[in-house]
């Protein structure tokens, strides 16, 4: 009996493998996705790896002393300035992704259901300002909101207030304003695919069934354009929740974030383990938020198209 060739047998196996490849939508998808997959599990998972390490070893003044240790998730646990700040920064977040999306929905429905032409040049209008520098656009609500800003000084010009407000700056208000428009485009552009998908044969089926503009939005339009909603939020929510930058210059102390304090302790502190403790801690809480959320919504989907 003869015996094949190393050759053949590699030539068989590449063959084999293209089969099962080509048979199989989503290891084609993969496929395609290989490269960018593997410098991101590189990139961000020896990262990863790394803050995971540095949040099990404690810091004597200057030196890192790499012996393992809990004391930096116990003092997580046991300051109550902590968890305050990570639980603010979660009610912030959630606030700003609110807002985000109930402000970019009404958007986005104009364009995908109400104009009929030049689509791109909407979108293109729309999201041209969040090409700017993002330092550029929290300054401007910084002069906005400031005491002697555009908001108070029209506000004085026509006599609704006596002085100035100053609650609008250097408040949690503000931080939400600001990180909410720098975030709408991520939220609008999602928003937008989902609606722009659904089926127009749909909504009309529901209108010869005698559903109102308001009833047709309701259990068709909406339902359908939940998977754009929930991507928008979870793109708003999660970046925002350890922004720092924004916080620091419109927050004042009331505005702080866990971001805030994470950056403190890899600057001016100098303490890299607990740094990394603050924010392994904070990413697991937002991951298990998250994963509870994307439950919750597709419980809350299924209800809504049944």
């Amino acid at each position: 009996m003869a015996v094949a060739a190393p050759g053949v047998w590699r030539a068989r196996g590449a063959a084999g493998w293209r089969r099962i490849l080509l048979r199989s939508e989503p290891l084609r998808g993969y496929a395609l996705l290989s490269p960018t997959l593997v410098v991101m599990i590189v990139g961000l998972g020896f990262a990863v790896v790394l803050l995971l390490a540095f949040s099990f070893w404690s810091q004597d003044y200057l030196t890192v002393v790499r012996e393992f240790t809990s004391v930096n998730y116990e003092a997580f646990v046991s300051k109550r300035l902590y968890s305050a700040l990570l639980f603010r920064s979660i009610g912030i977040s959630a606030l700003v992704t609110l807002v985000t999306v109930v402000l970019a929905y009404p958007c986005a429905y104009f364009i995908a259901f109400h104009v009929k032409r030049r689509k791109l040049v909407w979108l293109a209008l729309i999201t041209a300002p969040f090409l700017t520098s993002y330092l550029l656009r929290v300054f401007a609500w910084k002069i906005i909101l400031g005491y002697e800003g555009v908001i108070n000084s029209a506000l004085l010009s026509v006599g609704l207030i006596d002085e100035p407000l100053g609650f609008l700056l250097y408040s949690r208000t503000a931080v939400i304003l600001t990180l909410a428009h720098a975030w709408a485009a991520f939220a609008l552009l999602p928003i937008y695919v989902s609606l722009e998908k659904i089926d127009r044969t749909l909504l009309e089926a529901a209108t010869d069934l005698g559903d109102g503009p308001v009833a047709r939005f309701l259990r068709v339009t909406l339902p359908l354009s939940m998977p754009g909603v929930i991507s928008a939020g979870l793109l708003v929510f999660i970046p925002t929740v350890g922004d720092y930058v924004t916080p620091s210059l419109v927050g004042g102390t009331e505005g702080l974030m866990i971001g805030n304090l994470i950056q403190s302790q890899f600057g001016k502190a100098n303490n890299w383990p607990l740094g990394a403790a603050l924010s392994v801690a904070s990413m697991v809480v937002v991951t298990f938020l998250v994963c509870a959320f994307l439950g919750l919504s597709r419980v809350a989907q299924r209800r809504l198209i049944a």
